[in-house]
C-alpha cells in the first residue's frame, strides 16, 4: 500500500472555504479516478500557524500501477484546478510513502 501525501499550508483568509472545497469537491473528484482506495484530510498540530494553517491530504493506492496512473493521467489537471481557484494563497509539497506493517 502506498500513501500519496500532499502537505498544504494555506493562508488564513481561505481556510474555511478551502476545507469545504477539499471535502465536498476536490477529494471526491480524485477518488472518482479510481486510482486510490481511500483518502483522508488531516490537520497538522503543534506547528507554527503564523503564516497559515497546514493540512495533509493523503490518498492510499494499492500499488505503483494505480499511483502512476494518477500521476500520468490526472495529477496535472487537479493541480491546475487548485491554482486556478486558490492562486498563490497556498503552498504544497508532495511525498510518496509506503505502508510498513
Amino acid at each position: 500500500m502506498l500513501i500519496y501525501n500532499i502537505t498544504i499550508q494555506l493562508q488564513h483568509s481561505i481556510h474555511e472555504a478551502w476545507v469545504k472545497w477539499m471535502q465536498e469537491k476536490h477529494m471526491p473528484e480524485i477518488m472518482n479516478t479510481l486510482c486510490f482506495e481511500k483518502c483522508q484530510l488531516v490537520r497538522l498540530l503543534e506547528v507554527d500557524e503564523t503564516e497559515g494553517v497546514t493540512y495533509a491530504a493523503q490518498y492510499y493506492a494499492a500499488d505503483y500501477k494505480h499511483y502512476n496512473n494518477y500521476i500520468q493521467n490526472f495529477a496535472t489537471i487537479f493541480r491546475k484546478d487548485s491554482f486556478e481557484l486558490w492562486g498563490n494563497q497556498f503552498i504544497a509539497f508532495r511525498s510518496l510513502m509506503q505502508v510498513v506493517n
